[in-house]
């Protein structure tokens, strides 16, 4: 069996929000509808002290290559369908190969 890790860095904009506490109210929802929708890891890694800027990691594991690839694009989508709020800035991902045959 192949193990495939998917790991999605996305740079998102919030030209609407005006403090960090605003800041962290959006992203906690979208970190809990990613999830819950995905069944994927996600966290804030990055413009921590920053109002209108977010980095977030998101991971997910897999039996396959393509699937973990098609659950990081699925991410992206969903966050430039739904958060109207939140700019995609910028995002790269990766598929890891990991242990198995």
């Amino acid at each position: 069996m192949t193990l495939a890790i998917g790991v999605l860095r996305v740079r998102l904009r919030l030209p609407e929000n005006g403090s960090l506490k605003g800041k962290r109210r959006v992203l906690k929802s979208l970190l809990a509808r990613l999830h819950n929708r995905f069944n994927v890891s996600a966290a804030e890694v990055g413009d921590l002290d920053s109002w209108q800027m977010a980095t977030l990691g998101v991971t997910c594991v897999s039996n396959e290559e393509r699937h973990a690839d098609e659950v990081m694009a699925s991410v992206v989508a969903f966050i430039r369908r739904e958060r109207m709020d939140a700019e995609i800035v910028d995002y790269e991902t990766e598929v890891i190969r990991g242990l198995g045959p």
